[in-house]
């Protein structure tokens, strides 16, 4: 039988454990907060639709869903934003004037279960505290930090659009888990409403204004005019989500398009070294388009430096919230880069630890990839990265 392992992280959103993996899906400090950290302001999605109005992204590892449902949001924020800058007094006639965005999204994962349960998962549960955790797991408690600086809420009209494009693929298995009491808390009852609109009442409904109809009636005795006004981006929105329950490396074989964005978000690759291999950066080279930008949480050296060997340039994602370096960007046009790598960055890719893993067919088992890249490591000449952080630090003064 499917088990769940849901929490509520620090900022109120859901986080999953994986006992197989013996390892978390999102960090615990946030898993929006995290979504939005690494992945969506870090793409600077913003000046991107300033100068473009169509967008391919490629979500790799969707888990459920909240790369693409931060995303989203924050296309629809542009989207407010802008119309409202132009005119607030005729948002009607502003958004019966202007241009359409297109927006595709290719989101790949091989669970399909926990990939169509995306939408109805809560995002930010409200007056959560720490000590109402519904999943015990010690070590998770362990992992528990303070409040994240930031907070990012998540438009509910985000979730109804993700549904709306996945509703046929919903089935019973996943609705055992939908309707389960056990992870009630854990899901948006009025999505599930949506969903039983839209999977069961289709004669009675007018497709194509089923959405925004049912998003009116929903927030009518709640929300103000100008939130009112927030859902009509939606007609400017052209949203296609195309989900593969596959292995990310066969989906791209057989996949002819080219992304502006990368969402790399796969588990570590200790753990799953086949979508960090120098061949699988290769693969991603060709699905990216000139000004495209792969994002991803990982520092790892092998990472960076396997992105290197692929033929991208290579540099950092920053966290102001946290004030640190968060994750890696992997891109085609140098000038895309806000941070570069380091000298000691540089360098640490020389040692041992930036020796990357290789899966030249692109269908190793991982086990066989972490054999290889071991005894690639234990028989390597390279300085060991141990030694070389010593010898940086005394060269330096550190």
């Amino acid at each position: 039988m499917y088990e769940l392992y849901p929490y509520f992280t620090n900022d109120g959103s859901v986080g999953l454990y994986s006992p197989e993996a013996d390892d978390i899906y999102h960090s615990t400090y946030g898993a929006l907060t995290e979504a939005y950290e690494k992945f969506i302001i870090p793409a600077n999605l913003h000046e991107f639709l300033k100068k473009n109005s169509e967008i391919k992204v490629l979500d790799i590892c969707f888990g459920i869903g909240y790369n693409t449902k931060s995303f989203l949001n924050n296309i629809l924020e542009f989207i407010y934003t802008e119309a409202i800058a132009t005119n607030n007094k005729n948002i009607d006639k502003i958004y019966g004037d202007n241009k359409k965005y297109k927006i595709f999204v290719h989101a790949i994962d091989k669970d399909k279960i926990l990939a169509n349960l995306s939408p109805f998962f809560i995002s930010d549960k409200n007056n959560f505290k720490n000590n109402k955790l519904s999943f015990k797991e010690e070590k998770i408690q362990r992992m528990l930090s303070e409040y994240t600086k930031q907070n990012f809420s998540l438009k509910k009209e985000v979730s109804y659009l993700l549904l709306d494009k996945l509703v046929n693929n919903i089935d019973l298995e996943t609705e055992n888990l939908l309707f389960s009491k056990k992870y009630s808390e854990f899901f948006d009852r009025r999505l599930i409403t949506f969903y039983r609109l839209l999977k069961y009442n289709k004669g009675k409904i007018i497709p194509e204004h089923n959405l925004i109809a049912f998003l009116h009636n929903i927030y009518y005795k709640y929300i103000s005019l100008r939130y009112k006004n927030a859902l009509k981006p939606l007609k400017l929105l052209d949203f296609n989500l195309k989900l593969d329950i596959d292995d990310a490396r066969q989906a791209l074989k057989i996949d002819n398009n080219t992304y502006n964005f990368v969402f790399l978000d796969a588990f570590t690759p200790a753990k799953c070294p086949c979508l960090w291999t120098l061949d699988f950066f290769k693969l991603l080279y060709e699905h990216l388009e000139p000004n495209g930008m792969i994002l991803t949480y990982s520092n790892s050296a092998a990472v960076r430096n396997a992105f290197l060997s692929a033929g991208f340039y290579v540099g950092k994602i920053f966290s102001e919230s946290s004030n640190k370096f968060t994750g890696t960007v992997a891109v085609k046009d140098k000038s895309l880069i806000k941070y570069e790598l380091s000298e000691y960055d540089l360098g640490l890719m020389k040692t041992k630890a930036g020796i990357f893993y290789r899966d030249e067919n692109l269908n190793g088992l991982n086990e066989a990839i972490i054999n290889r890249h071991k005894h690639d490591t234990e028989n390597s000449d390279l300085i060991s990265s141990s030694k070389y952080i010593k010898e940086f630090r005394r060269k330096n003064d550190i």
